[in-house]
């Protein structure tokens, strides 16, 4: 089975990583700058500046308002987005293939020659504020920022992405600017492309547009954190509990994230795993439950999430505890480990169709091991993974020692004391 297509890399001499995938049978180009820049790096009293930047970086240019650099994309039948994650921040356009161009000078603009301007840095607060106010007004959202603020207690990986609203209302120019360029500079960074394209055109074309980036790089260590369990309850006047039950889980490069894959499927990652269909489909105890995988750099996170009604919170979390207990006594049966498989490798595959999904996998892979990952490893990878390897993992994850549970809603903790 040969996946791939044809995979080129070229490091200029600023650093910047160009990496690239030539797809020939589409006619479309999805292409990302990817920043080593998130919420991690930042210090205590800077919480939400990389997400920050990301928002002003869409603000206008020396050549381009903000209104120019929303309609230049539209008017070619293009996307544009970002986004900002605990490690990363992402620009990325998927368009056309015979507007490359347009897409590249359009990110080079933005990350070479955003204003900054106070009026614009004003204005974005106020946005900004109305982010966080919708996150907490959303507790099936807000739920998992709480989780992780418990769980990494005091980490890095525990700051939030958006940041407090005090702290956003302290941000200037000075401080944004400082932080920016720190980070945004060509050792840090991944150009990444996928879809109907040249890699010797692309790279020229990169080189004239971005060939003045700062060289350099700015520190990525942050440090294995310590856990341990925790519990933790935010009483609000809800309809529903919402509950995070979590644990450690295999970073984004270790070996056993194979077996993590196959653990989430069989636990609570689709409709047919066990969470879902014991407590919403044979119980009816909850509408939303479902598990979760978040690897980073160093180290992962495994959630489960539900939201209940108060009066059936306690028969929730005993049946997940039941669940977990399950998984480290018993091995997965030969036709469980068969279906995980199919589903993850199904969908591995169903996401190499879109030239997005290829482009982030670049990224992601030149981020994470320095190199190309054919297809066809990772399908032998989950290929090789036996029901001994997951169970082993289950046992090592489900530890007492380092489970953590929150909630919010009309709950205490005695609603949600972990296997009593």
């Amino acid at each position: 089975m040969h996946l791939g297509q044809i995979y080129h890399k070229t490091v200029l001499d600023n650093g910047i990583r160009v990496v690239s995938e030539e797809i020939n049978h589409v006619r479309s180009v999805s292409i990302g700058i990817w920043v080593q820049s998130g919420s991690c790096y930042e210090g205590h009293g800077t919480s939400g500046t990389a997400h920050f930047i990301e928002h002003m970086l869409f603000k206008g240019t020396d050549r381009r308002s903000a209104f120019d650099i929303a309609s230049e994309i539209d008017s070619v039948g293009g996307v544009m987005n970002a986004f900002t994650g605990k490690e990363l921040t992402s620009f990325y356009i998927k368009i056309p293939d015979y507007h490359l161009s347009l897409a590249i000078d359009l990110l080079a603009d933005i990350l070479l020659k955003s204003r900054f301007q106070e009026e614009e840095i004003g204005k974005e607060q106020s946005v900004v504020l109305q982010e966080i106010s919708m996150l907490e007004d959303s507790p099936d959202d807000y739920i998992h920022d709480f989780f992780e603020a418990v769980f990494w207690d005091g980490h890095p990986l525990g700051r939030p992405i958006l940041g407090t609203k005090d702290q956003i209302m302290r941000m200037n120019r000075g401080s944004l600017v400082s932080f920016f360029n720190a980070r945004y500079r060509g050792d840090n960074m991944v150009l990444s492309a996928a879809g109907h394209l040249k890699h010797d055109i692309l790279v020229e074309m990169v080189k004239e547009a971005f060939g003045s980036m700062r060289k350099g790089t700015a520190d990525t260590i942050i440090g294995q954190p310590e856990v341990s369990s925790k519990m933790a309850v935010l009483e609000k006047d809800l309809e529903q509990v919402h509950v995070v039950i979590g644990t450690l889980a295999p970073s984004a490069t270790s070996p056993k994230r194979y077996p993590g894959f196959l653990l989430n499927a069989v636990l609570g990652g689709s409709m047919s795993s066990r969470l879902f269909q014991e407590i919403r489909e044979k119980r009816g105890l909850a509408y939303a439950i479902h598990s979760y995988l978040a690897p980073y750099a160093d180290t992962g996170l495994l959630g489960i999430y539900a939201g209940t009604g108060e009066d059936r919170i306690r028969v929730v979390v005993d049946l997940v505890a039941d669940a977990l207990k399950r998984l480290c006594d018993e091995r997965l049966t030969e036709k469980e480990m068969h279906a995980a498989k199919e589903l993850i490798k199904g969908n591995f595959l169903l996401s190499m169709e879109s030239t997005d999904n290829r482009m982030m996998r670049l990224a992601k892979n030149e981020l994470c091991f320095g190199k190309y990952v054919p297809p066809e490893d990772v399908i032998h990878r989950i290929e090789a993974v036996e029901s001994e390897h997951v169970r082993e993992l289950a046992c090592e994850l489900f530890d007492p020692r380092i489970l953590s549970i929150v909630a919010t809603g009309r709950v205490s903790e005695k609603d949600i004391a972990f296997g009593r």
